[in-house]
């Protein structure tokens, strides 16, 4: 029987996926009429094509991080699934609700030799939550909207849904209408909350960092009335900023590699530490080497969390807007704060936010070159602190996650790599987070090379008319590595690039405008002038040529940069 577009399971596929709450299906088009073709029809449903897979997974990334929605990945069997799997392993780490939907090569041609056939399924298995294979027509509307729930809930993630060749072939399911997938909230047990929040009130120290999971739970409003309960200082993962506004009394930056000195003296004095909807990775810990001797109380959704890295003495499991709430109803119930011990812990985070603010926001002059500090300070000037922010995670561009070099507010997107930090990231996770909201300007800072590899996502930028701004660090090649060989007092040739850059060429022949600063001056001119290409929907890419020893606090705090001449402050 011939199956048109009209009365195919795509059609089915899509409906489904709209009713379950995704509102964007990202990928490139398939020979045949695929998923986004029948998405096209779809009341609610945006559908983006992308010169590249690996792009369309950060730009889902990017979507998802913005809207607070699923996105739709999809791709074909074979290498179109293979090319992709660069950006759903980033989306695995950051815990991003990615739903990817594939096709499989009909059954006859398994094992045969069938044509782009690839065990899909065991490729994806390290970066999945849950994968399925559709051999059954009735089997597919089930499949998708448990993807969607998989994908939302617990700790977000990618999901995988395989339909075969067969059942793409044969009747369609008979659609049926479905409520949205709900985002399910739960609390954590009552007995445990109290024993968490007796530790935290008798704290002679106690510090509360936010991660990631605190974002898609809504939790800022909850994290800060606990904060304030405590007068303990707030600190974030990079994944988990904007949670608190950075100007909040309390903020105190990033944690880890990114913490700004002196705010790491802090997290060092602390007796009792709060983690609320984060893992702990490696770079949330770095320079930190006295966590292992405080007292834990750790909050998460996900109980395969707890004691990844450290054993906690209190494991909440719970959504993380609802235990913060929990605590801070404990804390209210429980015997009057002590005054004097809150009023010192202020005056500490005070002094603290006082002396970095004095140490890193140095005024911005037009001096003969501009440092990495300065330029970053001139693009949130720009763009306010309201802006959606993306970042890479090369070497000069991590300034940007040093608070107060950059300060976001709680109405802020940041997106960033997660603990994988693929090179490339930026831009097509900016394509994603700038369409998700056209309102606000979206931004992304990243070095030259990792602007050159995430250049296939600037098609999309143009055809969407995004209007994006691009600040880019250049250092000609690559700066991490040569950051590390010359600590180890290596050969650098290989991370230096010999060619002139195309990207600029590239820009501009899809209607962009690029310019290079070297003073504050001409980047305060660009910036003004890429507001307005923003308005008319053209991307600006301002380049900034950078030292290599520019190097951020945070790595000169961690790392030990004894080969390098003094880095610029």
């Amino acid at each position: 029987m011939s199956v048109t577009i009209e009365n195919h399971p795509w059609r089915v596929a899509a409906g489904t996926l709209a009713d379950a709450g995704c509102d964007v299906v990202i990928g490139l088009p398939s020979d045949e009429p695929g998923l986004m073709d029948a998405a096209e029809a779809v009341p609610g449903l945006r559908v983006i094509g992308v010169r590249d897979q690996r792009a369309g997974a950060c730009a889902a990334i990017g979507h998802a991080a913005v809207s607070g929605r699923p996105a739709v990945l999809a791709v074909n069997s074979g290498p179109s699934f293979a090319n992709a799997l660069t950006g759903l392993l980033e989306a695995s780490s950051l815990g991003a609700p990615v739903v990817v939907v594939t096709t499989r090569v009909p059954a006859l041609g398994i094992g045969r030799g069938g044509f782009q056939h690839t065990d899909q399924a065991a490729m994806a298995a390290p970066l999945t939550k849950w994968s399925f294979l559709v051999e059954d027509p009735r089997q597919l509307i089930w499949a998708l909207r448990r993807a969607v729930h998989l994908a939302v809930n617990g700790a977000p993630g990618v999901v995988l849904v395989e339909i075969a060749d067969e059942v793409l072939r044969a009747p369609a399911p008979e659609p049926r209408p479905a409520p949205p997938v709900r985002r399910l909230r739960f609390a954590a047990d009552a007995k445990e909350v109290r024993r968490a929040a007796a530790l935290l009130a008798a704290a002679r120290l106690p510090v509360v960092v936010a991660g990631g999971g605190c974002k898609p739970a809504g939790a800022g409003p909850a994290v800060r009335r606990l904060a304030e309960l405590l007068a303990a200082p707030v600190f974030t993962t990079a994944a988990g900023r904007g949670v608190l506004d950075e100007e909040h009394p309390l903020a105190c930056g990033l944690v880890g590699l990114y913490t700004t000195p002196p705010a790491d003296r802090l997290l060092a004095d602390a007796d009792v530490v709060l983690v609320l909807g984060s893992r702990l990775e490696e770079t949330a810990r770095m320079g930190w080497e006295s966590l292992e001797d405080k007292t834990l109380v750790h909050v998460d959704v996900d109980p395969a969390v707890f004691l990844t890295v450290l054993e906690p003495e209190v494991a909440l499991l719970g959504d993380a807007a609802v235990v913060a709430g929990q605590l801070a109803d404990a804390l209210e119930a429980g015997p009057p704060a002590k005054t004097a011990a809150t009023a010192i812990r202020r005056a500490a985070v005070t002094a603290v936010r006082e002396e970095t603010r004095a140490c890193h926001t140095t005024a911005v002059t037009d001096g003969p070159e501009l440092t990495v500090s300065e330029a970053l300070r001139l693009l949130q000037e720009s763009v306010t602190r309201d802006a959606t922010l993306v970042q890479e995670n090369g070497l000069h561009d991590m300034w940007g996650y040093h608070h107060p070099v950059v300060s976001v507010g709680d109405r802020a997107r940041v997106i960033t790599p997660g603990e994988q930090t693929m090179v490339g990231f930026g831009l097509p996770a900016a394509v994603g987070a700038g369409l998700a909201d056209r309102s606000r300007r979206t931004v992304l800072v990243c070095g030259d090379g990792a602007f050159e590899m995430g250049l296939a996502a600037l098609p999309t930028a143009a055809e969407l008319g995004l209007g994006l701004t691009v600040l880019v660090l250049d250092n000609r090649g690559y700066g991490w590595p040569r950051f590390v060989r010359a600590g180890e007092q290596a050969p650098d040739t290989l991370t230096r690039f010999t060619t002139p850059s195309h990207t600029d060429a590239a820009v501009r022949a899809l209607g962009g405008h690029t310019v290079r600063c070297t003073t504050a001056a001409e980047l305060a001119a660009a910036l003004d002038e890429a507001a307005k290409a923003h308005a008319e929907g053209r991307t600006t890419v301002i380049t900034v040529p950078v030292r290599d020893t520019d190097v951020p606090v945070g790595v000169r705090r961690v790392f030990d940069t004894a080969p390098h001449a003094e880095a610029a402050a």
